[in-house]
């Protein structure tokens, strides 16, 4: 009884999670008609159209073109600093080594919100405001704590004996971390990887305080911006297509690498 019940919950919790999901994928292959008349039945017959109409004349294609380069371009700036931070907090020491990580890990706690302001003068000092370059800057900004936080512990429970082996053998420091305990962190690579990609994706609030210029917008403004145009014209099987293309890469992206993300996080879990 006692593992029935948790095991009960957490599949009304999946029910209740995976039910709009299934709900939205299924309206993007409805008429209008269906999505009013009957929003509970299956399409009568599946309307592809929706999806090349949302792609094509809702500029979802170009939404998701920007937010692909804006979020790979913060991706690899994260997890490159991130690693090279997280790594010399947790197996180096020097003065300030605490101080340094106890930093990052309070940056997590600091809401984004607060920041907007003085964050829009910045960029805008900087002449990056509306640009690829300023939030793939932002964006990675606001990654890093948590790449550093989750990587540190990661980094510590690598076996340091590797690491001396391959110093005694005339590694140099950027060696031994590129070439022997970066390919040993990769389970923890992948797993913050997928997280920063997840939380980046679905970013909102920083997008639409630094990125006013509607050519650049991401998904999530386009998204935005279409709910209201598309709601007006009342082509709701469109907006639930764009709907479904936004999700698409989340749910792949955690389909393909759940096992890395489990492995990753019990491995940073034990030392």
């Amino acid at each position: 009884m006692k593992r029935v019940l948790p095991h009960f919950a957490m599949l009304c919790w999946g029910v209740v999670t995976a039910l709009p999901l299934l709900w939205a994928v299924m309206s993007s292959f409805k008429t209008d008609n269906e999505i009013l008349n009957s929003p509970w039945s299956l399409p009568s017959s599946p309307q592809f159209g929706n999806w090349s109409r949302a792609w094509n004349q809702a500029d979802i294609g170009r939404y998701f073109l920007n937010s692909l380069i804006v979020v790979g371009g913060a991706l690899v700036v994260t997890m490159l600093l991130g690693a090279l931070v997280s790594y010399a907090l947790a197996r180096y020491e020097f003065r300030g080594n605490r101080l340094i990580y106890y930093v990052f890990v309070a940056a997590m706690f600091f809401p984004v919100f607060l920041a907007l302001v003085p964050l829009f003068f910045v960029v805008q000092q900087l002449h990056l405001l509306g640009t690829y370059q300023g939030l793939i800057l932002v964006y990675a900004a606001y990654a890093i704590p948590f790449t550093v936080f989750f990587l540190h512990s990661f980094f510590r429970t690598l076996p340091g004996e590797v690491a001396e082996a391959a110093f005694m053998d005339g590694c140099s420091h950027a060696g031994v971390f590129f070439r022997v305990m970066l390919p040993m962190a990769r389970p923890g690579l992948v797993a913050v990887g997928i997280f920063n990609f997840l939380g980046l994706w679905n970013q909102y609030l920083l997008p639409l305080v630094l990125n006013p210029d509607p050519d650049r917008y991401v998904l999530a403004q386009g998204l935005a911006s279409l709910s209201v145009s598309q709601g007006y014209r009342s082509d709701w099987s469109g907006l639930f297509a764009g709907l479904t293309i936004a999700m698409l890469p989340v749910l792949i992206a955690y389909v393909a690498f759940q096992r890395h993300i489990r492995a990753g996080m019990t491995a940073g879990a034990v030392k």
